[in-house]
């Protein structure tokens, strides 16, 4: 199994467990079918978004929670469209899920606009406390939490990985979807223009 395959699975079993966290704190016995809400920033044909939500249904039978049986999940596809993941963020709330997962920084940010008070899991963020998705890492408060795949000066270590590669690299530039430039974008920017300044 390649790395990025085992990351996927031991995060969905990750997000099971956060999941379903809501549920037992509630009652150690499945008195009803729960409900979550998910939006996945895939279209809905796509392999990899289907691998990740197999897997994250996968973690919550291994903790117990069939799908059918003790939960039901209402999944929405946002194909990375910013105005998508708007309507579907209101839809999925009105639904009133006891939990919602959220995969991608804009589907974090626009459940976190819909919602404060329907706990929210997300994964595929890299900063959080800067998106003003939670307070601290260590201590998230609110009604957000979720998982880390790598932070922001990540960006740094690109620039050191290019002149490794290329020792005369004097100037390199990235690219963004400016509509979704959001601070986890903006973020790893400035690290990545602090180590290209120094390592010139």
């Amino acid at each position: 199994m390649r790395f990025a395959e085992m990351t996927r699975r031991e995060f969905a079993l990750l997000f099971g467990s956060a999941v379903a966290w809501p549920f037992a704190a509630r009652a150690q016995q499945h008195e009803h079918i729960r409900r979550i809400g998910a939006i996945m920033g895939f279209r809905e044909n796509d392999t990899e978004g289907s691998l990740w939500l197999s897997s994250f249904k996968q973690g919550l039978l291994e903790l117990g929670w069939a799908e059918g049986r003790d939960v039901r999940i209402d999944v929405r596809w946002s194909a990375s469209s910013v105005e998508r993941e708007q309507l579907l963020a209101k839809e999925l709330v009105a639904l009133q899920p006891e939990v919602i997962l959220a995969h991608g920084t804009p589907v974090t940010a626009v459940l976190k606009r819909e919602t404060r008070t329907i706990p929210i899991v997300f994964a595929a963020v890299a900063d959080p406390v800067g998106e003003g998705f939670v307070e601290g890492l260590n201590r998230p408060g609110g009604n957000i939490t979720g998982f880390l795949f790598s932070e922001a000066g990540i960006g740094g270590k690109w620039v050191e990985l290019l002149k490794e590669i290329a020792p005369d690299l004097k100037q390199v530039a990235m690219l963004f979807n400016l509509k979704r430039l959001l601070v986890e974008a903006r973020t790893t920017w400035l690290h990545f223009r602090t180590r290209r300044d120094h390592s010139r």
